[in-house]
């Protein structure tokens, strides 16, 4: 019997061994890291690690299109977003006048049966649209249909792709068409800005808005926008935000003047209108 159960227990032994070995590697990465660090705080402040990271700010001509999304025999791309009237998302519509401002835009507004009816700002937020060219000169399609959806929603060009959903994901997208780059820890705190301010700064409790409010308010204190010295999606969700929530007001010092020059570029006019 002692024979019979020796492979099994060197099998044992061995996947022990395999184990063991395992966790010592594990062990002496972390050790690197630690010593890369060199901080015993958990909470480590990387605000000031943007400041070495170059990004160079949007250009009037923008990115090439073709390059970042393909080119598919010269079609034109398309954007599909369905919105629920009742919570326009206010990011979405600041960033159509931006990309208007880079690119030639076929833009278009549609109303869903499931919608009885849809505020007339609503239905004119893109503005007086231009006399049509045809299809073909255009660089990108913007449709947006008032829809009943519990979020946004977002198809790019193909239809049987499966949606991008929910505000925050869908302003990154549309913001990644400027070609902006940024290094790891700048894009990590942009994405934290932009999660913080549609869970906490939109969807929070009171509370929470006021943490959001103090934590704005002491990066502002350091930084023209929430991560460095040029405006991005951030500053884009986190000011529609502000304006949903009716937070706007009683925000500090630094907030208020950041929000002032967000008010200042002209992307922001759009939202502006509709909320008065």
């Amino acid at each position: 019997l002692q024979d019979e159960a020796d492979p099994s227990l060197q099998a044992l032994e061995s996947r022990q061994e395999e184990i063991l070995k395992r966790l010592y590697e594990l062990k002496s990465a972390v050790d690197g890291l630690s010593k890369m660090i060199q901080t015993p705080d958990a909470d480590f402040d990387v605000t000031n690690v943007i400041q070495n990271d170059e990004c160079s700010p949007l250009t009037t001509n923008g990115a090439d299109l073709d390059l970042m999304l393909g080119k598919d025999y010269g079609a034109l791309k398309d954007i599909v977003i369905n919105a629920n009237p009742s919570q326009p998302p206010l990011s979405l519509l600041v960033l159509h006048s931006l990309l208007c401002e880079h690119y030639k835009i076929l833009s278009a507004i549609h109303t869903h049966s499931s919608v009885k009816s849809v505020p007339e700002n609503l239905l004119k937020c893109f503005g007086e649209q231009t006399k049509k060219k045809p299809r073909h000169e255009y660089q990108l399609g913007f449709t947006l249909i008032w829809k009943d959806v519990p979020k946004p929603q977002m198809k790019f060009s193909i239809q049987t792709m499966c949606p991008i959903e929910g505000e925050g994901n869908i302003a990154r997208f549309l913001f990644s068409l400027f070609g902006q780059k940024y290094n790891a820890v700048t894009s990590t705190l942009i994405d934290s800005w932009v999660d913080t301010a549609i869970f906490q700064l939109k969807e929070g409790s009171s509370k929470e808005k006021g943490a959001v409010l103090r934590a704005m308010n002491a990066a502002l204190g350091k930084t023209s926008w929430l991560v460095g010295s040029e405006l991005t999606v951030a500053d884009i969700v986190a000011w529609c935000a502000l304006q949903q929530t009716g937070s706007a007001n009683a925000a500090p010092a630094n907030v208020q003047k950041w929000m002032k020059s967000c008010e200042n570029l002209a992307p922001f006019s759009s939202v502006t209108k509709l909320l008065k």
